[in-house]
Protein backbone atom coordinates (compact mmCIF):
# COMPACT_ATOMS: atom_id res chain seq x y z
CA UNK A 1 0.00 0.00 0.00
CA UNK A 2 2.98 2.42 0.74
CA UNK A 3 4.65 1.50 -2.46
CA UNK A 4 1.37 2.55 -4.35
CA UNK A 5 1.00 5.74 -2.45
CA UNK A 6 4.57 6.24 -2.86
CA UNK A 7 4.47 5.55 -6.87
CA UNK A 8 1.27 8.47 -6.80
CA UNK A 9 3.41 11.02 -5.44
CA UNK A 10 6.23 10.62 -7.59
CA UNK A 11 3.76 10.78 -10.36
CA UNK A 12 2.04 13.76 -9.00
CA UNK A 13 5.17 15.72 -8.22
CA UNK A 14 6.17 15.02 -11.58
CA UNK A 15 3.42 16.37 -13.26
CA UNK A 16 3.23 19.52 -11.38
CA UNK A 17 6.69 19.99 -12.27
CA UNK A 18 6.04 19.55 -15.86
CA UNK A 19 2.96 22.16 -14.97
CA UNK A 20 5.19 24.89 -14.03
CA UNK A 21 7.80 24.36 -16.87
CA UNK A 22 4.81 24.64 -19.22
CA UNK A 23 2.95 27.21 -17.53
CA UNK A 24 5.15 31.14 -18.12
CA UNK A 25 2.15 32.75 -18.73
CA UNK A 26 3.06 34.92 -21.27
CA UNK A 27 2.40 35.27 -24.77
CA UNK A 28 4.42 34.42 -27.60
CA UNK A 29 5.68 37.36 -29.88
CA UNK A 30 3.76 37.40 -33.55
CA UNK A 31 7.12 36.29 -35.96
CA UNK A 32 7.21 36.15 -39.85
CA UNK A 33 8.79 33.17 -41.29
CA UNK A 34 12.89 33.82 -40.44
CA UNK A 35 11.27 33.86 -36.92
CA UNK A 36 11.25 37.63 -36.22
CA UNK A 37 9.28 39.68 -34.47
CA UNK A 38 6.38 41.40 -37.36
CA UNK A 39 7.04 44.66 -37.13
CA UNK A 40 3.27 46.52 -36.00
CA UNK A 41 1.94 43.20 -34.48
CA UNK A 42 0.77 43.00 -31.23
CA UNK A 43 0.98 40.27 -28.46
CA UNK A 44 0.37 41.24 -24.90
CA UNK A 45 -1.61 39.68 -21.84
CA UNK A 46 -3.25 42.36 -19.93
CA UNK A 47 -6.00 42.71 -17.20
CA UNK A 48 -8.54 45.92 -16.95
CA UNK A 49 -10.69 47.61 -14.87
CA UNK A 50 -14.16 47.08 -16.64
CA UNK A 51 -17.30 48.73 -13.93
CA UNK A 52 -15.10 47.96 -11.21
CA UNK A 53 -13.25 44.38 -11.53
CA UNK A 54 -9.95 43.79 -13.69
CA UNK A 55 -11.13 41.92 -16.20
CA UNK A 56 -8.54 39.58 -18.24
CA UNK A 57 -7.56 39.77 -22.22
CA UNK A 58 -5.19 38.73 -24.77
CA UNK A 59 -5.29 41.24 -27.58
CA UNK A 60 -3.01 39.81 -30.89
CA UNK A 61 -2.78 40.45 -33.97
CA UNK A 62 0.10 40.55 -36.60
CA UNK A 63 -0.89 44.51 -37.92
CA UNK A 64 -2.59 46.36 -34.67
CA UNK A 65 -3.61 49.43 -37.14
CA UNK A 66 -6.33 46.55 -38.24
CA UNK A 67 -9.91 46.51 -37.75
CA UNK A 68 -10.08 45.40 -34.43
CA UNK A 69 -12.52 42.49 -33.81
CA UNK A 70 -14.04 41.85 -29.98
CA UNK A 71 -14.29 37.89 -29.56
CA UNK A 72 -17.00 36.78 -26.73
CA UNK A 73 -16.03 33.31 -25.54
CA UNK A 74 -19.06 30.39 -25.29
CA UNK A 75 -20.51 28.96 -22.16
CA UNK A 76 -21.37 30.52 -18.87
CA UNK A 77 -17.80 31.09 -18.66
CA UNK A 78 -15.25 29.07 -21.19
CA UNK A 79 -12.49 31.21 -22.27
CA UNK A 80 -11.84 29.56 -25.86
CA UNK A 81 -8.53 31.62 -26.30
CA UNK A 82 -6.50 28.16 -25.35
CA UNK A 83 -8.54 26.56 -27.76
CA UNK A 84 -8.02 29.25 -30.42
CA UNK A 85 -4.09 28.29 -29.61
CA UNK A 86 -4.84 24.57 -30.39
CA UNK A 87 -5.81 25.33 -33.78
CA UNK A 88 -3.31 27.68 -35.21
CA UNK A 89 -4.79 27.56 -38.83
CA UNK A 90 -7.88 29.72 -37.66
CA UNK A 91 -5.59 31.93 -35.17
CA UNK A 92 -3.98 32.86 -37.99
CA UNK A 93 -7.33 33.65 -40.38
CA UNK A 94 -8.14 36.11 -37.16
CA UNK A 95 -4.51 37.50 -36.32
CA UNK A 96 -4.18 38.02 -40.42
CA UNK A 97 -7.62 40.26 -40.74
CA UNK A 98 -7.94 41.86 -37.45
CA UNK A 99 -6.29 43.01 -33.91
CA UNK A 100 -8.28 40.39 -32.33
CA UNK A 101 -9.32 40.97 -28.40
CA UNK A 102 -10.07 37.41 -26.55
CA UNK A 103 -11.55 39.12 -23.52
CA UNK A 104 -12.28 36.55 -20.68
CA UNK A 105 -15.74 37.52 -18.73
CA UNK A 106 -16.03 38.75 -15.18
CA UNK A 107 -16.33 35.61 -13.47
CA UNK A 108 -14.49 33.31 -16.06
CA UNK A 109 -10.98 32.71 -16.73
CA UNK A 110 -8.68 35.43 -15.73
CA UNK A 111 -11.19 37.35 -14.05
CA UNK A 112 -12.11 35.00 -11.86
CA UNK A 113 -10.89 35.10 -8.39
CA UNK A 114 -11.66 33.56 -4.77
CA UNK A 115 -14.18 35.19 -3.13
CA UNK A 116 -16.01 36.52 -5.78
CA UNK A 117 -19.27 37.78 -4.50
CA UNK A 118 -21.87 36.39 -6.84
CA UNK A 119 -24.67 38.90 -6.81
CA UNK A 120 -21.87 40.78 -9.18
CA UNK A 121 -22.83 38.34 -11.71
CA UNK A 122 -25.64 39.01 -13.92
CA UNK A 123 -26.44 38.88 -17.36
CA UNK A 124 -27.04 42.76 -17.43
CA UNK A 125 -23.86 43.05 -15.38
CA UNK A 126 -22.27 41.17 -18.23
CA UNK A 127 -23.96 42.99 -21.03
CA UNK A 128 -22.38 46.27 -19.09
CA UNK A 129 -19.24 44.83 -19.31
CA UNK A 130 -19.65 43.95 -23.08
CA UNK A 131 -20.14 47.83 -23.47
CA UNK A 132 -17.36 48.74 -21.64
CA UNK A 133 -14.80 46.47 -23.26
CA UNK A 134 -15.56 47.93 -26.18
CA UNK A 135 -15.46 51.29 -25.35
CA UNK A 136 -12.16 50.34 -24.63
CA UNK A 137 -10.88 49.04 -27.49
CA UNK A 138 -12.50 52.02 -29.65
CA UNK A 139 -10.45 54.18 -27.76
CA UNK A 140 -7.13 52.83 -27.69
CA UNK A 141 -6.88 51.61 -31.25
CA UNK A 142 -9.11 55.09 -32.28
CA UNK A 143 -11.79 53.31 -34.21
CA UNK A 144 -14.48 54.53 -34.35
CA UNK A 145 -16.43 50.99 -34.48
CA UNK A 146 -15.11 47.90 -33.73
CA UNK A 147 -16.82 44.08 -35.07
CA UNK A 148 -17.97 41.77 -32.80
CA UNK A 149 -17.80 37.81 -33.14
CA UNK A 150 -19.21 35.58 -30.60
CA UNK A 151 -19.76 31.72 -30.15
CA UNK A 152 -22.03 29.70 -28.21
CA UNK A 153 -23.00 31.01 -25.01
CA UNK A 154 -21.21 33.95 -26.08
CA UNK A 155 -24.00 34.80 -28.54
CA UNK A 156 -26.27 34.78 -25.66
CA UNK A 157 -24.61 38.34 -24.49
CA UNK A 158 -23.53 39.44 -27.94
CA UNK A 159 -26.45 39.88 -29.91
CA UNK A 160 -28.11 41.87 -27.00
CA UNK A 161 -25.11 44.08 -27.26
CA UNK A 162 -25.83 44.97 -30.51
CA UNK A 163 -29.27 45.63 -30.37
CA UNK A 164 -28.83 48.13 -27.38
CA UNK A 165 -25.75 49.44 -29.24
CA UNK A 166 -25.13 49.53 -32.91
CA UNK A 167 -23.40 52.66 -33.16
CA UNK A 168 -20.45 50.71 -31.58
CA UNK A 169 -20.10 48.09 -34.28
CA UNK A 170 -19.85 47.59 -38.06
CA UNK A 171 -20.97 44.18 -37.89
CA UNK A 172 -21.70 40.95 -35.90
CA UNK A 173 -20.30 37.59 -36.55
CA UNK A 174 -22.22 34.55 -34.49
CA UNK A 175 -20.89 31.00 -34.38
CA UNK A 176 -23.37 28.21 -33.25
CA UNK A 177 -25.90 31.32 -32.53
CA UNK A 178 -28.22 30.64 -29.56
CA UNK A 179 -32.00 30.77 -30.14
CA UNK A 180 -34.11 29.44 -27.21
CA UNK A 181 -31.09 26.96 -25.74
CA UNK A 182 -33.77 25.01 -23.34
CA UNK A 183 -35.72 23.78 -27.29
CA UNK A 184 -31.95 23.00 -28.35
CA UNK A 185 -31.36 20.74 -25.36
CA UNK A 186 -34.95 18.97 -25.87
CA UNK A 187 -34.18 18.54 -29.94
CA UNK A 188 -30.53 17.08 -29.23
CA UNK A 189 -31.77 14.38 -27.15
CA UNK A 190 -34.15 13.07 -29.39
CA UNK A 191 -31.84 13.34 -32.47
CA UNK A 192 -28.95 11.25 -30.07
CA UNK A 193 -31.43 8.71 -28.78
CA UNK A 194 -32.72 8.16 -32.64
CA UNK A 195 -28.95 7.61 -33.89
CA UNK A 196 -28.05 5.79 -30.57
CA UNK A 197 -30.91 3.20 -31.30
CA UNK A 198 -29.56 3.10 -34.64
CA UNK A 199 -26.33 1.94 -33.98
CA UNK A 200 -27.79 -0.68 -31.73
CA UNK A 201 -25.91 1.15 -28.23
CA UNK A 202 -28.70 -0.64 -26.34
CA UNK A 203 -26.89 0.59 -23.27
CA UNK A 204 -26.32 4.73 -24.63
CA UNK A 205 -30.49 4.16 -25.25
CA UNK A 206 -31.34 2.89 -21.59
CA UNK A 207 -29.22 5.89 -20.21
CA UNK A 208 -30.61 8.37 -22.58
CA UNK A 209 -34.28 7.06 -22.02
CA UNK A 210 -34.10 6.91 -17.76
CA UNK A 211 -32.41 10.90 -17.96
CA UNK A 212 -34.85 12.72 -20.27
CA UNK A 213 -34.20 16.48 -20.36
CA UNK A 214 -37.65 18.87 -19.84
CA UNK A 215 -38.90 22.03 -21.10
CA UNK A 216 -37.92 23.73 -17.51
CA UNK A 217 -34.74 24.61 -15.98
CA UNK A 218 -32.55 22.86 -14.32
CA UNK A 219 -31.65 20.12 -16.40
CA UNK A 220 -31.98 17.05 -14.92
CA UNK A 221 -28.04 16.45 -13.44
CA UNK A 222 -28.42 12.87 -14.97
CA UNK A 223 -29.06 14.37 -18.21
CA UNK A 224 -26.18 16.68 -17.98
CA UNK A 225 -23.81 14.15 -16.80
CA UNK A 226 -24.42 12.41 -19.81
CA UNK A 227 -24.81 15.17 -22.65
CA UNK A 228 -21.29 15.79 -23.73
CA UNK A 229 -20.65 11.86 -23.77
CA UNK A 230 -22.81 11.56 -25.58
CA UNK A 231 -22.40 14.42 -28.30
CA UNK A 232 -18.99 13.66 -28.77
CA UNK A 233 -19.72 9.90 -29.27
CA UNK A 234 -21.55 10.94 -32.31
CA UNK A 235 -19.50 13.87 -33.58
CA UNK A 236 -21.77 16.22 -32.70
CA UNK A 237 -20.29 18.17 -29.95
CA UNK A 238 -17.50 20.92 -29.49
CA UNK A 239 -16.03 19.45 -33.00
CA UNK A 240 -16.61 16.81 -35.45
CA UNK A 241 -13.29 15.09 -34.48
CA UNK A 242 -13.03 15.62 -30.49
CA UNK A 243 -14.75 12.10 -28.38
CA UNK A 244 -13.88 13.75 -25.20
CA UNK A 245 -13.89 16.77 -23.10
CA UNK A 246 -11.03 15.40 -21.56
CA UNK A 247 -8.91 14.82 -24.55
CA UNK A 248 -10.11 18.19 -26.54
CA UNK A 249 -11.15 20.63 -23.78
CA UNK A 250 -9.43 20.22 -20.42
CA UNK A 251 -6.06 18.92 -21.49
CA UNK A 252 -5.29 22.03 -24.01
CA UNK A 253 -6.20 24.14 -20.70
CA UNK A 254 -3.62 22.85 -19.31
CA UNK A 255 -0.91 23.02 -22.29
CA UNK A 256 -1.19 26.39 -23.08
CA UNK A 257 1.79 28.52 -22.16
CA UNK A 258 0.05 31.91 -22.19
CA UNK A 259 -1.60 31.18 -18.92
CA UNK A 260 0.07 30.64 -15.60
CA UNK A 261 -1.20 27.47 -13.10
CA UNK A 262 -3.20 29.64 -11.19
CA UNK A 263 -4.92 30.71 -14.05
CA UNK A 264 -5.50 27.68 -15.62
CA UNK A 265 -6.97 26.48 -12.55
CA UNK A 266 -9.66 29.46 -12.28
CA UNK A 267 -10.61 28.77 -15.74
CA UNK A 268 -12.30 25.64 -14.36
CA UNK A 269 -12.96 27.06 -11.39
CA UNK A 270 -14.87 30.20 -13.19
CA UNK A 271 -16.73 27.49 -15.32
CA UNK A 272 -17.85 26.16 -12.31
CA UNK A 273 -18.92 29.52 -10.72
CA UNK A 274 -20.15 31.24 -13.07
CA UNK A 275 -22.45 28.06 -14.84
CA UNK A 276 -24.15 28.07 -10.93
CA UNK A 277 -25.16 31.80 -11.54
CA UNK A 278 -26.11 32.09 -15.35
CA UNK A 279 -26.51 29.24 -17.12
CA UNK A 280 -29.98 28.44 -15.80
CA UNK A 281 -31.22 31.72 -17.47
CA UNK A 282 -29.22 31.38 -20.31
CA UNK A 283 -30.96 27.97 -20.73
CA UNK A 284 -34.56 28.92 -20.04
CA UNK A 285 -34.51 32.77 -22.48
CA UNK A 286 -36.08 32.95 -25.80
CA UNK A 287 -33.94 35.27 -27.49
CA UNK A 288 -36.36 35.69 -30.80
CA UNK A 289 -38.63 37.35 -27.84
CA UNK A 290 -35.85 39.60 -26.45
CA UNK A 291 -34.15 40.36 -29.77
CA UNK A 292 -36.37 40.63 -32.73
CA UNK A 293 -34.39 43.40 -34.85
CA UNK A 294 -31.16 45.11 -35.20
CA UNK A 295 -29.48 47.61 -36.75
CA UNK A 296 -26.14 46.00 -37.56
CA UNK A 297 -25.16 43.78 -40.75
CA UNK A 298 -24.79 39.83 -39.08
CA UNK A 299 -23.57 36.55 -40.11
CA UNK A 300 -24.48 33.39 -39.21
CA UNK A 301 -21.85 30.77 -38.91
CA UNK A 302 -23.34 27.05 -38.07
CA UNK A 303 -22.42 23.82 -38.52
CA UNK A 304 -24.44 21.28 -39.68
CA UNK A 305 -23.24 18.52 -37.41
CA UNK A 306 -24.17 20.99 -34.52
CA UNK A 307 -25.91 19.53 -31.45
CA UNK A 308 -24.99 21.50 -28.79
CA UNK A 309 -26.64 24.65 -30.51
CA UNK A 310 -29.01 23.05 -32.96
CA UNK A 311 -29.29 24.06 -36.46
CA UNK A 312 -33.04 24.48 -37.11
CA UNK A 313 -33.50 26.88 -33.73
CA UNK A 314 -30.94 28.62 -34.72
CA UNK A 315 -31.71 29.40 -38.54
CA UNK A 316 -35.42 29.75 -37.96
CA UNK A 317 -34.50 32.48 -35.36
CA UNK A 318 -31.96 33.63 -38.36
CA UNK A 319 -35.38 34.31 -40.57
CA UNK A 320 -37.31 35.86 -38.24
CA UNK A 321 -34.28 38.54 -36.96
CA UNK A 322 -34.74 41.76 -38.36
CA UNK A 323 -31.62 43.46 -39.83
CA UNK A 324 -30.26 45.77 -42.21
CA UNK A 325 -28.17 42.94 -43.59
CA UNK A 326 -27.99 39.12 -42.88
CA UNK A 327 -26.11 36.24 -44.06
CA UNK A 328 -26.25 32.64 -43.15
CA UNK A 329 -23.22 30.32 -43.74
CA UNK A 330 -23.63 26.42 -43.06
CA UNK A 331 -20.63 24.65 -42.41
CA UNK A 332 -20.52 21.22 -44.34
CA UNK A 333 -17.60 19.36 -42.04
CA UNK A 334 -18.39 21.23 -38.78
CA UNK A 335 -20.30 20.48 -35.82
CA UNK A 336 -20.12 23.43 -32.85
CA UNK A 337 -16.98 25.35 -33.51
CA UNK A 338 -16.66 26.08 -37.10
CA UNK A 339 -14.22 29.07 -36.75
CA UNK A 340 -11.74 25.94 -35.88
CA UNK A 341 -12.58 23.10 -38.15
CA UNK A 342 -13.47 25.23 -41.37
CA UNK A 343 -11.23 27.93 -41.08
CA UNK A 344 -10.55 28.76 -44.60
CA UNK A 345 -14.41 28.75 -45.20
CA UNK A 346 -13.93 31.22 -42.55
CA UNK A 347 -11.68 33.53 -44.30
CA UNK A 348 -13.68 33.98 -47.57
CA UNK A 349 -17.03 34.89 -45.63
CA UNK A 350 -14.86 37.84 -43.74
CA UNK A 351 -13.16 39.03 -46.62
CA UNK A 352 -15.71 39.06 -49.51
CA UNK A 353 -18.99 39.40 -47.21
CA UNK A 354 -18.48 40.68 -43.76
CA UNK A 355 -15.33 43.16 -44.69
CA UNK A 356 -17.29 44.80 -47.95
CA UNK A 357 -21.00 44.47 -46.58
CA UNK A 358 -22.68 41.86 -48.75
CA UNK A 359 -24.06 38.70 -48.47
CA UNK A 360 -22.98 36.92 -51.87
CA UNK A 361 -21.53 33.79 -49.92
CA UNK A 362 -24.60 33.12 -47.87
CA UNK A 363 -26.73 30.10 -48.08
CA UNK A 364 -29.55 30.77 -50.55
CA UNK A 365 -32.62 30.74 -48.96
Amino acid sequence: MLTVLFVFMGVLLVFLMVLVVISPGRPSPIVDKQGGPVERSISEKIRVSINGVKQGMFIRGRDKTKPVLLFVHGGAGMPEYFLARKHPAALDVLEEQFTVCWWERRGAGMSYYSGMPPEIITIEQVLIDLQAVTDYLRNRFQQQKIYLMAHSGGTFFALQAIARWPQSYHAYIAVAQMAYQLKSENVAYHYMLERFKERGDAAMVRRLESSPPAMSVPLPASYMALRDKAMHTLGVGTTRQMRSVIAGVFLPSLLCRDYTIIEKMNIWRGKVFSDRLLWNKILATDLSAVVSRVDTPVYFLHGIYDYTVTLPETKAYFEALEAPLKGFYTFRESAHSPMFEEPERMCQIIEKDVFKGTNNLSDRM
